[in-house]
Protein backbone atom coordinates (compact mmCIF):
# COMPACT_ATOMS: atom_id res chain seq x y z
CA UNK A 1 0.00 0.00 0.00
CA UNK A 2 1.30 3.58 -0.80
CA UNK A 3 0.90 5.92 2.34
CA UNK A 4 0.79 9.49 1.17
CA UNK A 5 0.85 12.57 3.23
CA UNK A 6 -0.15 15.65 1.44
CA UNK A 7 -0.62 18.48 3.72
CA UNK A 8 -3.03 21.47 4.27
CA UNK A 9 -5.50 20.18 0.95
CA UNK A 10 -9.08 22.10 -0.20
CA UNK A 11 -11.65 19.67 0.79
CA UNK A 12 -12.68 19.98 -3.14
CA UNK A 13 -9.30 19.46 -4.32
CA UNK A 14 -8.78 16.36 -2.03
CA UNK A 15 -11.90 14.76 -3.82
CA UNK A 16 -10.98 15.15 -7.28
CA UNK A 17 -7.45 13.40 -6.22
CA UNK A 18 -9.10 10.55 -4.34
CA UNK A 19 -11.47 9.90 -7.81
CA UNK A 20 -8.75 10.05 -9.56
CA UNK A 21 -6.71 7.52 -7.48
CA UNK A 22 -9.88 5.18 -7.06
CA UNK A 23 -10.08 4.77 -10.65
CA UNK A 24 -6.53 3.92 -10.84
CA UNK A 25 -7.06 1.51 -7.87
CA UNK A 26 -10.06 0.22 -9.43
CA UNK A 27 -8.19 -1.14 -12.55
CA UNK A 28 -5.53 -2.46 -10.38
CA UNK A 29 -3.25 -0.04 -9.06
CA UNK A 30 -1.86 -0.22 -5.33
CA UNK A 31 -4.32 0.38 -2.53
CA UNK A 32 -3.00 4.37 -1.34
CA UNK A 33 -3.63 6.09 1.55
CA UNK A 34 -4.28 9.80 1.82
CA UNK A 35 -3.32 11.80 5.18
CA UNK A 36 -4.01 15.31 5.04
CA UNK A 37 -5.57 18.20 6.48
CA UNK A 38 -8.62 20.34 5.29
CA UNK A 39 -8.70 24.17 5.68
CA UNK A 40 -11.60 24.78 8.05
CA UNK A 41 -15.17 23.72 6.20
CA UNK A 42 -18.36 22.81 7.38
CA UNK A 43 -19.12 19.15 5.03
CA UNK A 44 -22.82 17.76 4.57
CA UNK A 45 -22.75 13.67 3.71
CA UNK A 46 -25.35 11.83 1.65
CA UNK A 47 -28.02 11.50 4.59
CA UNK A 48 -28.30 15.20 4.94
CA UNK A 49 -27.40 16.94 7.87
CA UNK A 50 -28.67 20.83 6.82
CA UNK A 51 -30.75 20.98 9.49
CA UNK A 52 -28.06 20.83 12.39
CA UNK A 53 -26.30 23.84 10.84
CA UNK A 54 -26.50 26.68 13.38
CA UNK A 55 -25.53 29.65 10.80
CA UNK A 56 -27.52 29.98 7.73
CA UNK A 57 -25.01 28.71 4.96
CA UNK A 58 -24.40 31.49 3.08
CA UNK A 59 -22.94 33.19 6.18
CA UNK A 60 -20.16 30.38 6.37
CA UNK A 61 -18.18 32.40 4.01
CA UNK A 62 -17.67 35.42 6.12
CA UNK A 63 -16.62 33.48 9.10
CA UNK A 64 -13.75 31.91 6.69
CA UNK A 65 -15.55 28.63 6.76
CA UNK A 66 -16.46 26.55 3.58
CA UNK A 67 -19.53 24.35 3.07
CA UNK A 68 -19.75 21.46 1.13
CA UNK A 69 -22.21 18.88 0.11
CA UNK A 70 -19.84 15.69 0.32
CA UNK A 71 -20.43 11.89 -1.64
CA UNK A 72 -19.13 10.62 1.74
CA UNK A 73 -22.08 8.84 4.33
CA UNK A 74 -22.65 10.42 7.47
CA UNK A 75 -24.46 13.88 8.03
CA UNK A 76 -22.63 17.12 8.57
CA UNK A 77 -19.58 17.70 10.02
CA UNK A 78 -16.00 19.82 9.59
CA UNK A 79 -12.81 19.86 9.31
CA UNK A 80 -10.10 22.20 10.07
CA UNK A 81 -6.22 22.40 10.61
CA UNK A 82 -5.11 20.29 13.21
CA UNK A 83 -7.34 17.78 12.79
CA UNK A 84 -6.16 14.39 10.46
CA UNK A 85 -7.61 13.07 7.88
CA UNK A 86 -7.44 9.76 6.43
CA UNK A 87 -8.86 8.76 3.53
CA UNK A 88 -8.05 5.19 1.96
CA UNK A 89 -8.38 3.80 -1.57
CA UNK A 90 -9.35 0.74 -0.90
CA UNK A 91 -10.44 -2.23 -3.10
CA UNK A 92 -13.45 -4.26 -0.89
CA UNK A 93 -13.63 -7.06 -3.27
CA UNK A 94 -10.26 -8.23 -1.83
CA UNK A 95 -10.98 -7.55 1.88
CA UNK A 96 -13.32 -10.29 3.71
CA UNK A 97 -16.03 -8.68 5.51
CA UNK A 98 -16.97 -5.77 3.68
CA UNK A 99 -18.48 -2.15 4.15
CA UNK A 100 -18.81 -2.96 7.76
CA UNK A 101 -15.30 -4.40 8.57
CA UNK A 102 -14.09 -1.64 6.46
CA UNK A 103 -15.55 0.32 9.10
CA UNK A 104 -14.36 -1.33 12.21
CA UNK A 105 -10.77 -1.15 10.99
CA UNK A 106 -10.50 2.20 10.39
CA UNK A 107 -11.51 2.86 13.79
CA UNK A 108 -9.79 0.26 15.03
CA UNK A 109 -6.79 1.73 14.32
CA UNK A 110 -7.59 5.21 15.65
CA UNK A 111 -8.39 2.99 19.19
CA UNK A 112 -4.76 1.83 18.95
CA UNK A 113 -3.04 4.92 17.95
CA UNK A 114 -4.85 6.48 20.54
CA UNK A 115 -4.18 3.91 23.05
CA UNK A 116 -0.48 4.07 22.51
CA UNK A 117 -0.77 7.62 23.60
CA UNK A 118 -2.66 6.65 26.89
CA UNK A 119 -5.76 7.87 25.53
CA UNK A 120 -8.89 5.53 26.54
CA UNK A 121 -11.40 5.47 23.30
CA UNK A 122 -14.11 2.87 21.76
CA UNK A 123 -17.06 2.78 19.87
CA UNK A 124 -20.46 2.03 20.11
CA UNK A 125 -22.41 -0.15 17.71
CA UNK A 126 -25.22 2.51 17.12
CA UNK A 127 -23.13 5.54 17.01
CA UNK A 128 -20.16 5.44 14.15
CA UNK A 129 -16.70 6.73 14.99
CA UNK A 130 -14.35 7.04 17.83
CA UNK A 131 -15.60 8.05 21.51
CA UNK A 132 -13.82 9.08 24.83
CA UNK A 133 -15.58 9.93 27.70
CA UNK A 134 -14.91 13.71 27.18
CA UNK A 135 -16.57 13.32 23.48
CA UNK A 136 -16.37 12.17 19.78
CA UNK A 137 -12.51 12.24 18.81
CA UNK A 138 -13.13 10.52 15.12
CA UNK A 139 -15.64 10.63 12.32
CA UNK A 140 -15.92 8.10 9.95
CA UNK A 141 -17.61 8.50 6.60
CA UNK A 142 -17.05 6.31 3.55
CA UNK A 143 -18.32 6.07 -0.08
CA UNK A 144 -17.74 2.77 -2.37
CA UNK A 145 -17.56 3.59 -6.31
CA UNK A 146 -16.69 -0.27 -8.05
CA UNK A 147 -16.33 -2.04 -4.90
CA UNK A 148 -13.47 0.71 -4.21
CA UNK A 149 -13.73 2.83 -1.08
CA UNK A 150 -12.84 6.34 -0.60
CA UNK A 151 -13.53 9.16 2.15
CA UNK A 152 -12.32 7.92 5.21
CA UNK A 153 -11.55 9.17 8.71
CA UNK A 154 -11.09 12.43 10.79
CA UNK A 155 -9.16 12.41 14.04
CA UNK A 156 -9.12 15.70 16.27
CA UNK A 157 -5.63 16.20 17.19
CA UNK A 158 -5.74 19.97 18.23
CA UNK A 159 -7.11 21.53 21.45
CA UNK A 160 -9.12 23.95 19.87
CA UNK A 161 -12.44 22.46 18.34
CA UNK A 162 -14.58 25.13 18.73
CA UNK A 163 -15.54 25.13 14.54
CA UNK A 164 -17.80 22.48 16.18
CA UNK A 165 -19.72 24.68 17.60
CA UNK A 166 -21.22 25.70 14.23
CA UNK A 167 -23.28 22.46 13.92
CA UNK A 168 -24.83 19.86 15.84
CA UNK A 169 -21.86 17.18 15.43
CA UNK A 170 -23.17 14.54 13.77
CA UNK A 171 -27.01 15.47 14.24
CA UNK A 172 -26.74 13.88 17.78
CA UNK A 173 -28.16 15.95 20.57
CA UNK A 174 -25.87 16.63 23.11
CA UNK A 175 -22.58 15.52 22.02
CA UNK A 176 -18.97 17.04 22.45
CA UNK A 177 -16.22 16.96 20.45
CA UNK A 178 -12.95 15.73 21.90
CA UNK A 179 -9.50 15.84 21.14
CA UNK A 180 -5.93 14.26 21.51
CA UNK A 181 -4.44 17.65 23.28
CA UNK A 182 -7.58 18.28 25.17
CA UNK A 183 -7.37 14.75 26.82
CA UNK A 184 -3.78 15.29 27.27
CA UNK A 185 -3.40 18.44 27.76
CA UNK A 186 -0.58 18.83 26.21
CA UNK A 187 0.47 19.92 22.85
CA UNK A 188 0.28 16.74 20.20
CA UNK A 189 2.97 16.85 17.44
CA UNK A 190 1.04 15.78 14.25
CA UNK A 191 3.58 14.51 11.84
CA UNK A 192 3.94 11.59 14.74
CA UNK A 193 -0.22 11.42 14.92
CA UNK A 194 0.42 10.82 10.96
CA UNK A 195 3.02 8.20 10.94
CA UNK A 196 1.58 6.33 13.17
CA UNK A 197 -1.79 6.61 11.67
CA UNK A 198 -0.06 5.15 8.68
CA UNK A 199 1.97 2.68 9.65
CA UNK A 200 -1.04 0.90 12.28
CA UNK A 201 -3.45 1.33 9.13
CA UNK A 202 -1.35 -0.41 7.00
CA UNK A 203 -0.43 -3.50 9.23
CA UNK A 204 -4.13 -3.60 10.58
CA UNK A 205 -5.29 -4.16 6.93
CA UNK A 206 -2.52 -6.33 5.87
CA UNK A 207 -3.37 -8.57 9.06
CA UNK A 208 -6.85 -8.67 7.90
CA UNK A 209 -5.60 -10.09 4.35
CA UNK A 210 -3.42 -12.39 6.10
CA UNK A 211 -6.35 -14.11 8.41
CA UNK A 212 -9.95 -13.72 6.42
CA UNK A 213 -11.07 -15.42 9.97
CA UNK A 214 -10.55 -11.68 11.48
CA UNK A 215 -13.99 -11.08 9.53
Amino acid sequence: MIVRGLGLVPYGEAEVLQLERLAEVAAGAEETLFLLEHPKVVTVGRHGGEEHLHVPASALTGLGVGYVRSARGGKITCHFPGQLVAYPIVRLDRRPGGVRRFVTLLEDTAIGLLAGYGITARRFDDRPGVWTERGKIASVGIAVRRWTTWHGLSLNVAADTSLFELITLCGLSGVRPASMEGELGRRVDMDEVRHDFGERFVRGFAQTLAHPALA
